[in-house]
């Protein structure tokens, strides 16, 4: 029987990755138990799969009691949230790092968001021994996880994956469109991204920038509706599904990525794969997941600016993908 602790995943690109394992793991024959965040319990209740059960938990020392309660029912666990168990599992164990967070905290983070992620970092290294192996999306990530937390490459896994889109409809791109596919944590760098593109619109009266900013992130989706009112082609999608994404995907000319950290950075590969050009943060994670059209400092507004203005008067090369989908190899992980 397999483990799949997702306890710690109920938004943004992890959320995106655990549905997308979710329905490939329901194609197989594995007996599986699925431990839940309870914030979205509605949405996988419905999926009612026959061999996948899920859990629903509300916190970390529930997930800690289950472990524990049940250290000998499984062959294998995955950890899907960064943290391995609290406890020795009886089991083959794997956790999934996706969490650049807690390699190197960005100064932008308020003082509890710092305080935060330390006590996690706390808890990564004491658990540490718990797991046997970790997997990653990319080098940059292994690399940084084995010097943070002295962990040897050989239990370090490199298995980058993500859902492919299903639609494939020809649309008409629309010169001059910038899209933006992400949370508004303060890693994201967002308010910057918006300062760089009300000044150039200022100069230039062209372009578009397109936003997927949600309602849990009022402060900077009440910065986006007060630019938006004062004139600013400013459109804040909010969220949206991701099958939705691929329509604005299509219809943009290029993917402006200012994010201070990823540990893949998913929209990337899902701009590329669907026709856009990447303007990104000349920063490490962007050259392992492309070879990007354009990149500028991301600390540095004058930078986004001119990026700006690069790109909607000249002709940019095609960016170019680095990794690839290898759901196939994790799940193959998972059942021998």
């Amino acid at each position: 029987m397999l483990l799949i602790d997702a306890i710690f995943i109920n938004n943004g690109g992890g959320k995106i990755l655990l549905d997308y394992l979710y329905d490939v793991l329901d194609k197989t024959s594995l007996n599986i138990v699925m431990l839940i965040d309870e914030r979205i319990k509605d949405e996988y209740e419905a999926k009612k799969s026959t061999h996948i059960n899920c859990v629903f938990l509300k916190t970390f020392s529930e997930r800690n009691k289950y472990l524990k309660e049940n250290r000998n029912k499984f062959e294998k666990v995955l950890c899907f949230g960064n943290i391995p168990p609290n406890i020795k599992m009886n089991a083959t164990t794997y956790t999934y790092f996706h969490q650049p967070m807690y390699l190197s905290i960005p100064r932008e983070f308020s003082l509890m968001e710092k305080i935060k992620f330390n006590m996690k970092i706390f808890i990564l290294k004491k658990f540490d021994k718990n797991t046997n192996f970790w997997i990653v999306q990319n080098r940059f990530i292994k690399k940084g996880l084995g010097e943070k937390f002295k962990i040897n490459s050989d239990r370090i896994l490199e298995i980058p994956f993500y859902p492919p889109f299903s639609t494939q409809d020809t649309v008409e791109r629309e010169k001059n469109t910038f899209i933006f596919v992400s949370n508004a944590t303060p890693n994201k760098n967002h308010i910057r991204l918006i300062n760089s593109f009300c000044n150039f619109y200022d100069k230039f009266g062209i372009g578009r920038l397109i936003l997927t900013v949600s309602d849990s992130f009022p402060e900077v989706k009440g910065i986006i509706a007060d630019k938006v009112k004062l004139g600013y082609p400013i459109q804040n999608l909010g969220f949206i599904t991701h099958e939705e994404l691929c329509l604005y995907y299509r219809k943009s000319e290029y993917l402006i990525f200012p994010s201070l950290a990823e540990s893949f950075g998913l929209g990337i590969v899902e701009a590329i794969e669907n026709g856009c050009k990447v303007i990104g943060a000349d920063l490490a994670y962007m050259y392992e997941a492309c070879e990007p059209s354009l990149t500028f400092d991301p600390t540095d507004e004058n930078s986004i600016y001119n990026s700006f203005c690069i790109a909607t008067s000249q002709n940019l090369p095609d960016s170019k993908q680095n990794v690839y989908n290898n759901i196939d190899e994790l799940i193959k992980l998972l059942k021998d």
